[in-house]
């Protein structure tokens, strides 16, 4: 492992995400050779799955620990550290970001004196400080002190909240440093865009009209009545019953940029036709996914 790594960290639902990302870190990198990508996989870390059905706290309330959540895989999203030794630089993604830009850059920015960098949550007063970790720039040595597996652990005893964890909340402000939003553009892509974040799940474009499989975000805060109607929606229908189905992405460039990436993983060998048959099989693909690509033009640079 060189000095400089970008970790995917994944599960089984968004394992081709996760290809197409790896695929587009290096595509568009005029230095790929001077970074290693890894990924971090739910599978590889038992632990998580022992808490399967346990409660643990979010938000102040208690939510209940399942596997096949689409975003199981985020409580991985601070081992880098750990398994870079405690040395260099990495930088950590969500399987559903897709490098635009050269993310080399972003391996070597300046951090200012921050030991850990993202940019912010949300543009609100009140949340200014809260970082989107789902993209982070780490220097390795400074973070000693995360420990994944401790706290997630901690999670079920109610000794951290998991909203708080996700947003540093429990670091020292000082050590934290914030992006540019290019480098984690939530759904938006323009010229300036470094790194592509599809990040609302119910847009993601390669999982259009299938059956929702996320835990949407919980607002009932004030309103017991809700909490009490989506208690007995769970009880009655399931984790996911009543939650619709996944919508078409509003951007169609957004789409046509994975496809089009993906286009090229199939090209190149990359990514199979079985996987790709096999992750459309298991509801993790969207069914038209092969005509989708029929209709998809080729990315610049990509050879006919």
């Amino acid at each position: 492992m060189t000095n400089n790594c970008v970790f995917i960290h994944t599960n089984e639902r968004q394992w081709l995400g996760a290809l197409v990302a790896e695929y587009s870190f290096r595509r568009n990198s005029a230095h790929a050779d001077k970074f290693d990508v890894k990924f971090i996989h739910t599978r590889d870390y038992p632990y998580l799955s022992a808490k399967e059905g346990h409660t643990f706290l979010r938000g102040g309330n208690e939510r209940v620990w399942h596997m096949d959540d689409l975003q199981s895989f985020t409580p991985l999203r601070f081992l880098p550290p750990k398994l870079m030794n405690w040395q260099g630089r990495a930088v950590l993604t969500d399987p559903d970001i897709f490098a635009v830009g050269d993310i080399y850059e972003l391996l070597q920015k300046d951090m200012k004196g921050a030991a850990v960098m993202g940019r912010r949550r949300s543009g609100s007063q009140e949340k200014a400080s809260q970082v989107a970790t789902s993209v982070m720039l780490m220097d390795c040595s400074r973070l000693r002190h995360w420990d994944a597996e401790l706290e997630f652990d901690q999670l079920f005893r109610s000794e951290i909240d998991y909203k708080k964890w996700m947003v540093l909340a429990y670091d020292d402000p000082a050590n934290i440093g914030y992006l540019e939003d290019c480098w984690n553009d939530f759904d938006h892509l323009d010229a300036n865009t470094r790194l592509l974040h599809n990040t609302k799940r119910k847009t993601q474009p390669w999982k259009t009209g299938l059956p929702v499989d996320y835990t949407p975000a919980e607002k009932f805060k004030g309103n017991p009545l809700l909490a009490s109607a989506n208690s007995l929606r769970i009880k009655m229908f399931g984790q996911y019953g009543l939650l619709g189905r996944y919508k078409k992405h509003p951007d169609l460039r957004q789409q046509q940029f994975f496809f089009g990436l993906l286009k090229e993983c199939l090209h190149s060998g990359h990514v199979s036709e079985d996987l790709v048959r096999d992750e459309i099989s298991k509801n993790h693909v969207r069914h038209d996914a092969f005509e989708v690509l029929d209709r998809t033009p080729n990315l610049e640079g990509m050879a006919a």
